[in-house]
């Protein structure tokens, strides 16, 4: 079994931020759909797919905000019920 050998006597310590996961928020921000309210997110990842999808449910109607790390999605006036063809191509692309 490969391992690691640390050696130097120095004590290793700092603090590392973690950044939330792509497969965890993308259901989620999906859900949000379901709730007739706003939803709140924290560590939604900032990166292409979960963009998307964002912009997708600003397309059916949900209003979007996002301010230092939290997401907040009201879904309370979706008028839409089908996705246009530009925005799902977007997400086969990914």
């Amino acid at each position: 079994m490969p391992g690691y050998i640390i050696e130097g006597g120095r004590r290793l310590e700092g603090e590392v931020e973690v950044s939330g996961s792509k497969n965890a928020s993308l259901p989620i921000l999906a859900a949000t759909i379901l709730n007739e309210g706003t939803t709140k997110l924290y560590n939604v990842p900032d990166i292409r797919d979960t963009k998307i999808t964002q912009e997708i449910l600003k397309f059916l109607g949900c209003t979007v905000k996002k301010h230092k790390g939290k997401i907040e999605i009201n879904s309370k006036n979706i008028t839409k019920r089908e996705i246009p063809e530009s925005l799902i191509t977007l997400c086969a692309v990914s």
